[in-house]
């Protein structure tokens, strides 16, 4: 196991930051965010003074019905070997929906969604795992997500879920304390039962984030400082382990450099603190691969992620079985962090419309899924606007109007679903003529 200390996220903002900040001995790096063939400056310098970095993945969905698809692996090993990682992380969710498997558009979330902690689902897991590395050229570990809801009928714990997926496919772990912290507000769950089932040893590293409680619900922003609960997660997980690295995520609203060093104090102070011997070096492993997985439990899974997203992001029933309360928190979150992501795609969108950037967008996303990528997205946001003569103002209409003219490209095939939007903008723009 790799030893890799202290580290942060590595985010544009605060690169002059980081590479000032004392004792940071890695870095991780969003890894759809790198071009392996344009790696930023400042990332550059931090490698070549030794500073190791690790791309952590956000969109293979391996815990999706679909198995992983070979694009984004292969940019994903491009990264790998681009940056001399000594392993790549993802994450145990889904992210899309729909497609083949269920006879039905596909959709994207924009974020993060739970897995049902089903036999079904952790067969499906675990094919997509040893399908993932198969494919990379560096160990993969996979980190536990935060979540809002919880799905009906599920079979195992979080602990035993992970353990079981480490037995079968000898994966490493990224373990999020600050998501073992939201799952315990908002699921009810015990970080210190997940961390008692846990396979330690299988541990490559360690999470720590902020985030901030709203009407009973705790919201995992990377945008708040570090609360002591999470500390105190951090803390029973050095009780039993010593983690081989820790890192602070911080993804938006950054404080001083100040600030984020004591942050990384506060981190190391616990980590020192813990009594656990060393971790062994190996993990068991089952005696065979698995079967592979049945085209009907990949149909059962994809079906049931399908249901869940539609009600989210496109405004259909609610899948019988889960809280329809917190259903709407996670919908309104996952639009909230669709607009945000967009914001930071084409920034002269909530430059040209100002404060009523968030409304226009969430009337937009509302029972619109998001079927292309950000960048689609954004190019849609705008065309709805301008098909329907907004915004109100002329000027930021004239704004919005060459912004989209610039960006929209070619006609799309009559046949493709943005065609017809299309042509309704430039109807609108040459006034119906």
């Amino acid at each position: 196991m790799v030893r890799l200390g202290t580290g942060i996220g590595w985010r544009p903002e605060i690169a002059d930051d980081i590479a000032r900040l004392p004792g940071v001995d890695w870095v991780e790096v969003v890894a759809e965010n790198i071009c392996p063939d344009h790696v930023p400056d400042a990332l550059r310098r931090l490698r070549e003074r030794g500073t190791t970095v690790v791309p952590h993945g956000v969109s293979l969905g391996l815990g999706g019905a679909e198995r992983p698809d070979p694009g984004r692996l292969r940019a994903l090993a491009e990264r790998a070997e681009a940056l001399g990682s000594p392993l790549v992380t993802e994450h145990i969710a889904f992210v899309r929906a729909g497609g083949p498997l269920t006879a039905s558009p596909a959709i994207e979330a924009g974020h993060l969604l739970p897995v049902p902690r089903t036999r079904d689902a952790l067969d499906v897991l675990c094919e997509n795992v040893r399908i993932a590395q198969d494919a990379l050229p560096v160990p993969l570990a996979v980190e536990n997500i935060a979540a809002l809801i919880s799905w009906p009928g599920e079979e195992m714990t979080e602990g035993q879920f992970l353990a079981e997926l480490v037995e079968r496919t000898g994966v490493r772990l990224l373990i999020d304390v600050a998501n073992l912290h939201t799952n315990h507000v908002n699921r009810g769950e015990d970080p210190a039962k997940a961390l008692d089932e846990l396979p330690t040893s299988a541990i490559a590293y360690v999470h720590v984030a902020g985030g901030v409680e709203r009407d009973g619900v705790w919201h995992d922003s990377h945008a708040h400082p570090v609360t002591q609960p999470v500390l105190d997660v951090l803390a029973e997980l050095c009780a039993r382990t010593t983690p081989p690295g820790v890192l602070l995520e911080r993804d938006e609203d950054f404080p001083a450099a100040e600030e984020l060093a004591g942050e990384l104090d506060a981190i190391r102070a616990v980590t020192a603190a813990g009594t656990a011997q060393e971790a062994p070096a190996s993990v068991r492993m089952s005696a065979a691969p698995d079967a592979p997985v049945p085209d009907a439990v990949r149909e059962r899974l994809a079906l049931a992620q399908t249901a869940l997203l539609s009600a989210l992001v496109g405004g259909t029933p609610p899948p019988e079985g889960f809280d329809r309360r917190r259903l709407r928190v996670q919908s309104a979150a996952l639009t909230a962090k669709r607009a945000s992501v967009i914001a930071k795609v084409a920034p002269e969108l909530p430059e040209i419309l100002g404060t009523g950037y968030r409304p226009a967008f969430a009337r937009y996303a509302d029972g619109r899924p998001m079927t292309g990528g950000y960048r689609r997205d954004a190019l849609s946001f705008a065309e709805h606007l301008l098909a329907d003569g907004r915004p109100d103002d002329p000027a930021a209409r004239r704004r919005l109007t060459l912004w989209w003219q610039e960006r929209s490209g070619p006609a799309p095939l009559p046949s493709h679903p943005a065609a017809r939007l299309a042509r309704r903008v430039r109807l609108a723009l040459s006034g119906g003529r």
